[in-house]
């Protein structure tokens, strides 16, 4: 059975006398649900549920052939539909959390650098949260499970006051682990945010080597840029840098949501 050809590729090869780029079809549930003004998640989100990496429908760098394709349909078939997506968009010199400080005001809770000054004075309501590494990532699973503490790491590049909030959460006996790229950037993030807190064991207990492996066998992408050996301090962290370097594959959060899902559950529930 021949398998009918995508609207959307039909009219982008007609108007533009251009073949559509390979997988370009692979859009076709995006865009519909575009069309019928469907809440998106954050564009990486929508960019790994396609099949493509996180930042494809965002930088033009990533993928130059299907970006043009989609910002053609964006601009020439669904410019009556304005995209409803959740934003990632944080700003970088503030911190950004849910369900962490006992507070009337909606969630998330954004602090401004005044406000961080003075973070001794703010009473926790948890005892343990998850830190992410991506903005996308945080405001997707807080729309999914809108009670879930969790905290937004991306954006912030360790700052001073980023550091300051940390080590007033540890010094709080707040429980965090952390969850970011499966990449040699993100295990040197999370090396760099091990060092900082010195060494608490909680902050490795979902991401384990074990766990990351498992991760690049079943999701794994090829990519020699992002899985360059990089030096890092953390035992543990110098085994699934080497399992990434090895393997020469990396994983994006947002291809791993399901498995959030199920494994920041078990351990916020763990005693």
């Amino acid at each position: 059975m021949v398998k009918k050809m995508s609207k959307y590729v039909q009219a982008y090869e007609m108007n533009t006398g251009k073949k559509a780029p390979i997988l370009a079809s692979n859009l076709d549930e995006l865009f519909s649900k575009i069309e019928n003004d469907s809440e998106l998640p954050p564009r990486g989100q929508q960019a790994v549920d396609a099949g493509f990496t996180a930042h494809t429908l965002s930088d033009s760098s990533e993928n130059p052939a299907i970006f043009k394709y989609y910002r053609w349909i964006i601009s020439n078939m669904l410019d009556d539909h304005p995209v409803k997506e959740l934003s990632a968009r944080l700003i970088g010199t503030s911190f950004t959390s849910a369900n962490v400080f006992q507070t009337d005001l909606p969630q998330p809770v954004t602090l401004n650098q005044w406000q961080m000054e003075r973070i001794q004075s703010i009473k926790l309501m948890t005892d343990k949260a998850i830190i992410l590494e991506n903005n996308g990532v945080f405001i997707f699973l807080h729309k999914l499970h809108p009670n879930w503490p969790l905290i937004n790491q991306s954006g912030n590049d360790f700052n001073s006051a980023n550091n300051q909030i940390m080590l007033e959460l540890k010094k709080e006996n707040l429980r965090m682990s952390y969850l970011g790229d499966i990449d040699s950037s993100g295990i040197q993030i999370l090396d760099h945010l091990v060092n900082l807190l010195d060494g608490p064991d909680s902050l490795l207990e979902i991401q384990t080597p074990e766990q990351v492996l498992d991760w690049l066998v079943r999701f794994g992408k090829k990519n020699i840029q992002r899985t360059k050996e990089i030096q890092v301090n953390n035992p543990t962290l110098v085994k699934e840098m080497s399992s990434i370097h090895t393997l020469s594959k990396f994983v994006e959060q947002e291809q791993l949501i399901d498995d959030y899902e199920t494994l920041i559950e078990k351990w916020l529930s763990k005693k």
